[in-house]
């Protein structure tokens, strides 16, 4: 098989096994693993510095689009946050996401870069310049739409990991008072 056919199959293969592997954390009661949590945090606060660091040196409009993206997300993860359900169990700690507010964001994140990819692939481009990843940071709806990506999930990682903190794991065989 051709290697430049086969390369773009395996990396959109990658690409969907991650956005199941994501989609499928939106829905039903989640395990609390604070180490991952604490990682994605970390990742996803980089993400955002190096996108800042890169779009808006280019063009201040970027600058608004990260701002109004970055309120949104922080406005839908504290929406997320308020409909999750928290439980401690003889079996640990968990949480249950609202599952339209990450679904929404996800797929709205999703979305945007497949059209984008698809409007590329086509040769078609809003700066003039077809030149992978860099064509991605100069569309402000495309970084807008990362920065409501980033904004949720940082804020809803941090409520969950705030939100039970301080939550003990019930005594496995409580003693009844006589």
């Amino acid at each position: 098989m051709d290697p430049k056919i086969l390369t773009p199959i395996l990396i959109g293969a990658l690409l969907v096994w991650a956005i199941a592997r994501r989609l499928r954390r939106t829905f039903g009661r989640q395990p609390l693993q604070p180490a991952r949590l604490w990682l994605r945090v970390g990742i996803l606060t980089l993400l955002g510095a190096l996108v800042v660091a890169t779009s808006v040196t280019r063009d201040a409009r970027m600058l608004g689009a990260l701002a109004g993206g970055l309120a949104c997300g922080l406005g839908l993860g504290y929406l997320g946050l308020r409909h999750t359900r928290f439980e401690v169990t003889p079996q640990g700690r968990f949480y249950t996401p609202h599952t339209y507010i990450g679904l929404a964001v996800t797929l709205l994140f999703v979305g945007r870069l497949v059209y984008r990819f698809l409007y590329l692939a086509n040769g078609a481009d809003f700066t003039g310049d077809a030149h992978g990843a860099a064509a991605y940071q100069r569309s402000p709806l495309t970084v807008g739409i990362f920065a409501v990506l980033i904004g949720y999930y940082v804020l809803f990682y941090a409520g969950v990991l705030f939100r039970t903190r301080d939550a003990a794991l019930p005594a496995a065989n409580p003693v009844s008072p006589e």
